[in-house]
């Protein structure tokens, strides 16, 4: 069965942005008769808003999404992160590094991110700090349902990332492939910003021997200022109170260009529409500078 999902972060209220999101995963499961999941991704409680997980839900539920199964959350699932961590040490694919911001700053070498780390740590046998994972030369790579076919040379691009970190907290690579493995999640519509986490995230689900989801990246809302619609860029919260205008928009966004008549008509009536009309084949690929 083709099961699909959303998982916000509670850093603050759902924005335009995210009905995108939701919205994509959502008709793409629902029109092939499949499941469609919640989780929140609560790994990071000194980002987190206090009560915005239920308000996202509630959000959801006026919007007229319905997901299949109770609501998973991060914050309940370390001790599922720390197995797969375990196996990982077991096998010798991860090590400690101590390394500062500052030093890895100071590395000269430039990748898809930033700053690649240059594996300072990998063979210094150190008793604390994060917990990194190797990375090798081979190219990654998997075709996008919308951005077509990808490729990444985790090495050379990023160099080996963190799993978990000197605070103890796991990061969000390690969690979303255990996560999607424990939930049976067989597509990924999400965010074309979390694009380039792909190939790490393929990397990791080969590493623990775990499935690989088909993806598709849909491509995200901006602002005037063509930054994309954040919660950290005060992107405006969605009115839950009149769902209809926002979500019409939001298939707007998505190429499925729906009629201007149901701008006037009921949630129900949208929806419908959306179930019988959806493709993914109208979502837009966005361009991808080289």
């Amino acid at each position: 069965m083709v099961t699909g999902r959303f998982a916000p972060s509670p850093t603050g209220p759902l924005h335009f942005g995210s009905l995108i999101a939701a919205t994509a995963s959502y008709l793409e499961a629902k029109t092939q008769q499949g499941q469609w999941l919640v989780r929140i991704e609560d790994l990071d409680p000194p980002r987190e808003q206090v009560g915005a997980a239920n308000e996202i839900l509630k959000t959801l539920d006026s919007f007229g999404f319905e997901w299949d199964a109770e609501v998973m959350r991060q914050s309940e699932r370390h001790g599922a992160y720390e197995t797969a961590l375990t196996q990982l040490k077991h096998q010798g694919l991860v090590y400690r590094c101590t390394c500062s911001r500052k030093e890895i700053a100071d590395s000269a070498l430039q990748g898809i991110e930033g700053v690649v780390y240059p594996g300072t740590c990998r063979h210094a046998q150190h008793q604390s700090g994060a917990w990194r994972v190797l990375t090798n030369a081979d190219v990654i790579g998997f075709d996008d349902a919308i951005q077509g076919h990808q490729s990444q040379n985790l090495s050379h691009d990023l160099g080996d990332f963190v799993l978990k970190r000197a605070d103890g907290l796991y990061a969000y690579q390690l969690a979303v492939v255990v996560d999607d493995a424990e939930q049976g999640i067989t597509q990924i519509v999400r965010g074309a910003d979390l694009l380039s986490s792909t190939p790490r995230q393929i990397h990791l689900q080969r590493l623990l021997k775990l499935p690989t989801p088909h993806y598709a990246h849909v491509p995200i809302a901006v602002n005037a200022q063509g930054e994309k619609l954040s919660k950290q860029n005060l992107a405006q919260p969605l009115n839950a109170k009149n769902p209809v205008p926002a979500l019409w928009q939001a298939l707007d966004f998505l190429g499925q260009h729906p009629p201007t008549a149901l701008r006037d008509e009921s949630l129900e009536s949208l929806w419908d529409w959306a179930k019988t009309h959806w493709s993914l084949a109208h979502v837009q690929a966005i361009k991808i500078s080289t």
